[in-house]
Order: structure tokens, then sequence, then C-alpha cells
């Protein structure tokens, strides 16, 4: 089973958030989602400020990327 790191996005800085071996991307994708859906409720303010939540593999490549904020909310 794969590894996958998770990194708060904050303009050019990365924050590891932690990482885990989980089953699939699908599984991954989830959990991205589900980090960036609590920052949104713990750190609200990070919302207007573009950041995202990235997934990447053991050799650093991003897979996949969520913004923070709620897309199409105003």
């Amino acid at each position: 089973m794969p590894y996958f790191n998770f990194d708060l996005v904050i303009g050019a800085e990365f924050k590891c958030q932690g990482g885990m071996i989980l089953e699939d991307m699908e599984n991954a994708i989830d959990k991205a989602e589900s980090l960036a859906s609590e920052l949104r409720i713990v750190r609200p303010e990070l919302c207007s400020t573009g950041c995202a939540v990235r997934i990447t593999d053991d050799e650093s490549n991003e897979l996949y990327r969520t913004p923070v904020e709620l897309l199409g909310r105003r």
C-alpha cells in the first residue's frame, strides 16, 4: 500500500500535516478533502488566502491539491 504525505500550502510554503499509508489514491483524496474541511472550521482565516491541502508521494511529487476555501461560495 502506498504512503501519502499531506501538506498545508500557504503561498509558496508547504507545512507538513503528516502522512499515512492508505489503500489507494481515492482514500487519500477523501482524507485531503476532510483535512481541508476541518481547516475551514478551525482556521477560517485561511479561506480567503488561497491556501490548499496537497498530497505528495514519497518522492515529493504532487498528486492532488484541494483548496481550503469552498469553491463557488460567496
